[in-house]
């Protein structure tokens, strides 16, 4: 018996159809009800919106970026995960708080978030998109962990490549980005934001994988993807052939 898939986008995401696709009902306060205020205000930032080859085409909320409703109909935005050594190369993660709206109470890699639609994080070609992210890396590195830009130069931040992935949350937010991976070699002072982070911990590659076989802990599904591909590898050349894996000009699919 034959079977025939039915498509759930009608018509392309373009800078011209983005507001007819994902009209504001979604932004509605109802999916928001009985969330922490704070990450509810969060949810009003403006986040950049590409198509599948990271050209931004307009921009959105955050909160109608995640919704799955959008993510199911093709709503794709611009992200970044930093991964930071401290001198023994040791890689700091972070477990997401519990008033987190997507993803709570889960373990990730340093620090992970979205450039603004704004002049100073966005960007058309990647030369610009990927200062863009990097701006915003150090905006979030301060908010969430508390690390002052200083011990962060923009200069010190690798580029290395962008991942395309899908993941849902719940039944009602989800994920759908185009990340942009960040590594920085960086002795810092940490005084984490409660409301964004509830604990840290600096890892071996080692000690990390059998963090992996605790069935106890959760972690991030981009977190999961970048460790399960090439994380690890980077990793071992993170003092001598880092360069090798820098500026990556493809988009990796990880769908």
């Amino acid at each position: 018996m034959s079977t025939t898939a039915t498509e759930t986008r009608a018509e392309p995401i373009t800078a011209a159809t983005i507001l007819r696709l994902f009209p504001d009902i979604d932004t509605s306060g109802e999916a928001l009800e009985g969330h922490d205020e704070e990450q509810i205000r969060l949810m009003d930032e403006v986040c950049i919106v590409t198509d599948e080859n990271d050209m931004p085409i307009g921009t959105a909320s955050k909160k109608l970026c995640h919704l799955m409703t959008n993510i199911d109909k093709g709503l794709l935005h611009r992200a970044f995960s930093v991964f930071l050594f401290n001198d023994k190369n040791q890689l700091l993660l972070q477990q997401r708080a519990s008033e987190k709206i997507t993803f709570p109470d889960m373990w990730t890699n340093t620090c992970c978030s979205h450039p603004l639609s704004v002049s100073t994080e966005t960007g058309s070609n990647l030369p610009d998109s990927i200062m863009g992210v990097k701006n915003a890396a150090q905006r979030k590195l301060d908010h969430e962990l508390g690390i002052k830009k200083e011990q962060v130069p923009l200069n010190d931040f690798h580029f290395l490549t962008r991942i395309h992935y899908k993941a849902p949350s719940d039944g009602k937010w989800g994920e759908h980005e185009i990340d942009y991976i960040l590594f920085i070699k960086a002795n810092v002072d940490l005084d984490p934001n409660e409301n964004e982070v509830q604990a840290t911990k600096y890892v071996s590659a080692d000690e990390l994988k059998e963090l992996f076989k605790d069935p106890s802990l959760k972690f991030t599904p981009w977190f999961k993807l970048i460790c399960e591909s090439m994380l690890f590898e980077w990793w071992q050349h993170l003092d001598s052939g880092l360069e090798k894996y820098e500026n990556e000009q493809h988009i990796r699919r990880m769908l």
